[in-house]
């Protein structure tokens, strides 16, 4: 009995190797079809009310959630011209339920813009989106501007580069993500917006955390140096803002951060506690991070993001059926909505000839950083931590049949 639960043990222990190793070594399928089974996976969660649980546990979860279902059908439609009409519909189902009074209650209506910098910004950016789909209509390019020039005003009025999400309370990244919605409306709709643009990264500049030579984590109510968890989502939409700012501070961003295994939440040499900001630490690197960290290497086209991508379809326990697809057996959606965002990420204003992205006039495809190829050398210790399992347990199968054979012969 115990040799047929050994081996039962280790039949299973060399599928999960077997699987495994394919999804560290063989070339992806068709990751865009994973990503619209994800969306469908979120539609029926968010339904049921995700959101709504989500705000329970994150302070903008009910935002965060619909934001990034809208933003993937962003992605989807553009990549796909044959899914944008549907992908507009589910946009704009989105921008209604954070406009929403559950959408926008963790929010400060009196703030400029309105609601804050982070609900302003990131609802600009899914505004914009709508309109890049090409399936909008006068309603939609009006709100565009409308809510484009409102924080334009915000950022020409402030004093500092980096305005208020909640009252007292600012983080650079939330005016990364607004500014990136200015110079996405000039990339679709018409030059506006440039110099408020150019200058904000003027002032941005000197501003940089003197430690790092990164933009700082948190500016109100006091200077908090770089982080892991706001670096990664900086670098996705600073390539957006200036590709030129942004190839140097992605450059640091690795350097400092990035590791063999996964993303630093605090610079290499540096140590500190997890938060709401970076989720539970594991031997310091965050998982919120690491994920969103494949995004911004994806729109820097930097290999760094297939190999992150792979070991998170390792470690993330991926279930895929014929209609959904959820990771960790889908008990945590906005960890999915952040997956699906990252893996399809896309360049929206920069010029990248191989994602389609738009130019939006003083960005050409010069300010793209290349990247080399990483090392195949990674996956070793992820193929000896798959395959010891079952090699130990065949082994030690084969020392007990050998011994009992030489038992019978004496």
């Amino acid at each position: 009995m115990l040799r047929k639960v050994v081996i039962g043990v280790a039949v299973i222990a060399t599928v999960v190797a077997g699987v495994g190793t394919a999804r560290l070594v063989l070339p992806w399928t068709d990751p865009a079809r994973g990503v619209v089974k994800q969306l469908a996976f979120l539609r029926a969660e968010l339904e049921g009310g995700a959101d709504l649980a989500a705000q329970k546990q994150f302070p903008e979860g009910y935002f965060f959630l619909n934001v990034l279902y809208g933003l993937n059908w962003v992605q989807v439609g553009i990549d796909d011209p044959a899914r944008s009409a549907d992908a507009s519909a589910e946009v704009r189902w989105a921008l209604a339920r954070i406009a929403s009074t559950d959408g926008t209650a963790p929010f400060d209506e009196s703030l400029q813009p309105q609601y804050g910098v982070f609900y302003a910004g990131w609802t600009n950016w899914l505004r914009g989106g709508l309109i890049a789909l090409g399936q909008s209509n006068a309603a939609d390019r009006d709100a565009f501007t409308s809510e484009s020039v409102e924080i334009a005003t915000a950022f020409r009025t402030a004093k500092t580069p980096f305005l208020a999400a909640y009252p007292g309370q600012a983080w650079p990244v939330d005016s990364v993500v607004a500014i990136a919605s200015l110079r996405l409306y000039d990339a679709l709709v018409a030059p506006r917006f440039g110099q408020i643009a150019r200058n904000w990264v003027t002032t941005a500049k000197a501003k940089l955390d003197p430690a790092t030579g990164l933009l700082p984590h948190q500016v109100v109510p006091q200077v908090s140096g770089a982080r892991g968890s706001s670096q990664a989502m900086l670098q996705r939409f600073l390539i957006d803002v200036d590709p030129a700012f942004a190839r140097t501070q992605y450059a640091i961003f690795k350097d400092k951060f990035v590791t063999g295994l996964g993303v630093r939440e605090y610079p290499k040499g540096t140590t500190g506690a997890g938060d709401v900001d970076s989720g539970p630490l594991v031997f310091g690197r965050s998982l919120s991070a690491t994920v969103v960290t494949v995004g911004a290497a994806r729109v820097h086209r930097d290999p760094l993001a297939d190999r992150l991508a792979r070991e998170g379809e390792l470690v993330g326990l991926p279930f895929s059926g014929l209609k959904t697809k959820r990771y960790l057996f889908g008990a945590v959606p906005i960890g999915d909505a952040f997956l699906a965002w990252s893996t399809s990420a896309r360049p929206m204003v920069a010029t990248d000839a191989g994602s389609g992205g738009r130019d939006s006039g003083s960005q050409g495809g010069r300010d793209q950083v290349e990247f080399d190829g990483e090392s195949g050398w990674w996956r070793l210790p992820w193929l000896v931590l798959l395959w010891l399992p079952a090699l130990i347990l065949w082994g030690a199968l084969r020392l007990r049949h050998r011994g009992r054979r030489r038992k019978r012969a004496h």
